[in-house]
């Protein structure tokens, strides 16, 4: 069966972080559904337009193998405040499946709702101050357990193949890195 991903966004998502992680993990076969927390389309932070598949609240009864939330402000203080959201974040924790954040949102939303705990984790440069001093990772994507986070766009391919790897395998994240000429 093929593995799946949530890729939850909002008004004010980071836009290249989105199309990073929902790009390259369709690439690798992966069934990716973008869930908006607000209205079906969103202005993300840049003023693209970005159209989701479904709202997050049709996305509750489901289990997927990967919840990949983008950055962006104020698209993570959006995600953070999403209550189905928070709800299958929390599940795919206690249940071992795989959670990532990239930019704003492990601080934002995943260190807020206690997701982070016990776990090393990076974010955003500027937000680091936000994370606990021992959770604290400077590296551009730290997996940590069924956790990864990353640092923003300039790290969101790099942080989207460690995902196809982690759901797929090393041989897909080289194939899927090797088409997009990205050097490994």
């Amino acid at each position: 069966m093929a593995k799946t991903a949530l890729v939850p966004i909002a008004d004010g998502t980071e836009e290249i972080e989105a199309a990073c992680i929902i790009d390259t993990l369709r690439r690798a076969g992966i069934g990716v559904t973008v869930a908006s927390v607000d209205a079906l389309q969103v202005t993300a932070s840049r003023g693209v337009k970005i159209v989701a598949d479904r709202l997050i609240a049709d996305c509750v009864a489901r289990t997927y193998d990967c919840i990949a939330l983008p950055g962006g402000m104020p698209g993570a203080e959006h995600l953070r405040d999403s209550a189905p959201l928070i709800v299958k974040l929390k599940e795919q924790k206690d249940a071992g499946r795989l959670y990532a954040a990239i930019c704003a949102s492990p601080a934002v939303v995943l260190h807020h709702h206690g997701l982070l705990k016990g776990l090393k984790a990076t974010c955003f440069p500027a937000m680091q101050n936000q994370l606990d001093s021992k959770c604290l990772s400077r590296e551009r994507v730290v997996v940590d357990g069924h956790c990864v986070t990353s640092q923003g766009p300039a790290t969101a391919i790099e942080f989207a193949l460690r995902l196809v790897e982690l759901l797929a395998g090393t041989d897909k994240a080289k194939q899927v890195a090797q088409a997009m000429l990205v050097a490994t």
